[in-house]
């Protein structure tokens, strides 16, 4: 199977805007008196301690929760930060977008990958490690950048579904290690098409949220996974 090359990696994009209006949304309902601290460990749950900070404190948060392996960099990075080891009070699934976090919180991280291929797939052929799958009927299939090294857990082949120009297909077979192979049928995908493998229900992108069952991981889990391994891009 072949190798996604590192200029068509996946790629998790955070949004610096989102973080603001949702750091500002977590805030506003702590109880009177307490101080905002937010949670930075692991790496601000995959999504860059440097930047959220910079993001948070454009919203008026201070404070600033760090653990020892990420918690060095931080304070290097970020001298005039006030790093802390007090207990976080704003909710991180808030703060992040994440499933279970406050109802108007709008998620931060989305994930994307890249068309590499399409090919036809014969009836009784078999995509990927063992051909655990095989198509029923002739079918169409995408080679997708994107798999266990970036935190594509094994457990979603055959089980989630990833969105190209704006439809659901289906994770087919094995996830492989920077690869995975999703079943077009006869949808209009080409080389060099973005798939997205999760990002905001609201704008049409797959849930993280869907992750969950097939992986037995929380989102919170899901999501600094990926951003761990996966490229990160920080913009508006």
């Amino acid at each position: 199977m072949p190798t996604a090359q590192p200029n068509s990696a996946p790629v998790a994009r955070v949004s610096a805007s989102a973080l603001e209006r949702n750091a500002r949304l977590a805030a506003s309902i702590l109880q009177a008196g307490i101080p905002a601290v937010a949670d930075l460990r692991a790496d601000a749950w995959g999504h860059g301690a440097d930047a959220v900070i910079a993001a948070l404190t454009a919203a008026g948060i201070d404070r600033f929760r760090v653990d020892e392996v990420f918690g060095a960099a931080a304070r290097a990075a970020l001298p005039g930060a006030r790093l802390t080891h007090d207990e976080p009070t704003l909710d991180p699934l808030t703060v992040f977008g994440l499933p279970g976090g406050a109802q108007d919180a709008v998620p931060v991280m989305r994930l994307c990958g890249t068309v590499l291929s399409v090919k036809a797939l014969r009836s009784g052929e078999g995509v990927s490690y063992g051909y655990a799958y095989r198509a029923a009927s002739d079918t169409r299939v995408a080679l997708v950048t994107g798999g266990y090294a970036q935190g594509i857990v094994r457990g979603l082949g055959n089980r989630a579904e990833v969105g190209i120009r704006g439809i659901r297909h289906t994770i087919i077979g094995r996830v492989a290690m920077d690869v995975c192979v999703v079943e077009i049928a006869d949808a209009d995908v080409a080389r060099g098409d973005e798939a997205v493998y999760f990002g905001d229900p609201a704008q049409g992108d797959p849930s993280l949220a869907a992750w969950t069952g097939p992986t037995n991981m929380t989102a919170a889990e899901l999501v600094t996974t990926v951003g761990l391994r996966a490229t990160r891009e920080h913009g508006g």
